[in-house]
């Protein structure tokens, strides 16, 4: 292939970005299920470029799609959707990446080719050398400024409902959602302490921030790959959120208890109660999906973790329990996730408002049909990486007027129940209610 003919660098990846935008756009699927398929092919910094531009492209949507819309003569449909999400992948680039204008704009003509729509380059190419044309000059920052989006570049259902929830602090909460996540490990204190940790990282010119109220907790100044931690494979320290590390702790666990961790996989809060305790009865994990139950296992074999794994609807109580009734329970309960959407920002466009009200109904069933397996004193610890008032503070509001012989245990001496919200150096958006039972 001759110099003249060979594709712009970075072309493949930027198509690779534009078939992921639209298999999340178009057909529903989650960047965490879509983004290992497709970026497979990839050189590692190839792969890396892809996946920060399908992320980016998901965090700024509205904005993205307001600068595009007003370029073309009418929308894209049919088999030219494919370049709506590649005119996505290339207005992304120009307002964010540090790519030089010329290059970003070529890449994505080029993309086009990849994308099998070689006869329609020049539309690609005529939509972003306009948009470069009428964009605003770039900032200290090397970004350019998007064009305003009231919602913050969330659906408006989502807007409202937080808005409802947070009426004095919704739009920081929008805002937040939309910024890059910090990386939290979670150090194995059972190993090393946290301190000692802190110093290996040191060494490897990492640098780190212990947390004020998780003692386990470390935040990256910058993210880094996970073969890089001290000590990672033999077990030392774990990826997780400071805000789920808390559910550890909350839990009020003791070597002593019967343990059962409900909806459990990837297993990062099981990992955490077994660094902290040694159960003479091994806790018993249970998901509903195999595959991520699989996650599970890994998880435990890494840190050589005894568990007992079951595969089951946590529902079914008659097709998996032994009929021993547990002395803690842990519900990581299936959400919206609105908590995370900073970590998984394609949530924004594949949630609907009616996937509450499921969700809503779904905890409940889970909430009613556990409770019975729960010991006369024993405590429930419910857990959600939600922010939204139905599915934390309103669901335990209503389980505790079905059960009579529920009631609360304060989280703390000042809070009944915990409700988080993700911060720029802080942990996700988390809700936390222990429930205790009546003797």
């Amino acid at each position: 292939m001759t110099k003249k003919n060979r594709p712009a660098s970075g072309a493949q990846s930027r198509a690779i970005a534009a078939k992921i935008v639209f298999r999340v756009l178009e057909q529903g699927e989650s960047l965490s299920a879509v983004l290992p398929e497709e970026t497979q092919p990839l050189e590692v910094s190839d792969r890396r470029l892809a996946q920060a531009i399908s992320y980016g492209v998901m965090r700024y949507l509205p904005s993205l799609n307001q600068l595009i819309a007003g370029k073309l003569k009418k929308p894209l449909s049919g088999k030219l959707k494919i370049l709506n999400s590649l005119l996505l992948v290339g207005a992304y680039q120009l307002y964010f990446l540090r790519t030089k204008d010329h290059a970003a704009v070529s890449a994505s003509v080029e993309a086009a080719k990849f994308l099998g729509r070689k006869n329609h380059t020049g539309l690609v190419n005529g939509v972003l050398r306009q948009l470069l044309r009428e964009a605003p000059e770039r900032g200290d920052n090397q970004q350019r400024a998007l064009p305003e989006d009231k919602l913050h570049n969330h659906p408006r259902w989502l807007a409202e409902a937080i808005k409802q929830d947070y009426p004095d602090n919704w739009q920081e909460l929008l805002f937040n959602n939309n910024q890059h996540p910090p990386m939290w490990l979670r150090v194995n204190e059972n190993q090393v302490s946290r301190a000692a940790y802190q110093q290996l990282l040191d060494d490897e010119e990492i640098e780190s921030h212990p947390d004020d109220r998780v003692s386990s907790a470390l935040r990256l100044t910058q993210p880094v790959a996970v073969e890089r931690l001290p000590g990672f494979s033999e077990g030392w320290v774990s990826v997780q959120d400071r805000s789920a590390q808390l559910a550890g702790f909350l839990l009020n666990s003791h070597e002593s208890h019967r343990v059962l961790d409900c909806c459990a996989a990837p297993g990062g809060k099981t990992l955490h109660l077994l660094e902290r305790h040694q159960f003479t009865e091994p806790l018993t994990a249970i998901d509903i999906d195999q595959k991520r139950l699989q996650r599970v296992e890994e998880n435990l074999a890494r840190q050589k973790q005894p568990a007992t794994l079951i595969c089951a609807d946590i529902t079914a109580t008659d097709k998996w329990w032994d009929g021993v009734c547990y002395d803690r329970i842990l519900l990581d309960a299936p959400c919206s996730a609105t908590g995370v959407i900073r970590r998984h920002p394609d949530i924004k466009w594949l949630r609907r408002a009616s996937d509450i009200d499921a969700l809503v109904k779904l905890q409940a069933q889970i909430l009613d049909s556990i409770w019975p397996l729960l010991k006369d004193g024993g405590e429930l610890l419910y857990a959600t990486c939600s922010v939204l008032a139905r599915e934390n503070q309103q669901q335990i509001e209503h389980f505790l007027r079905r059960q009579k012989d529920a009631r609360l245990s304060d989280i703390t001496e000042q809070q009944a129940t915990l409700q988080l919200l993700p911060a720029a150096d802080g942990g996700d958006g988390f809700f936390y209610a222990r429930l205790k039972k009546q003797q």
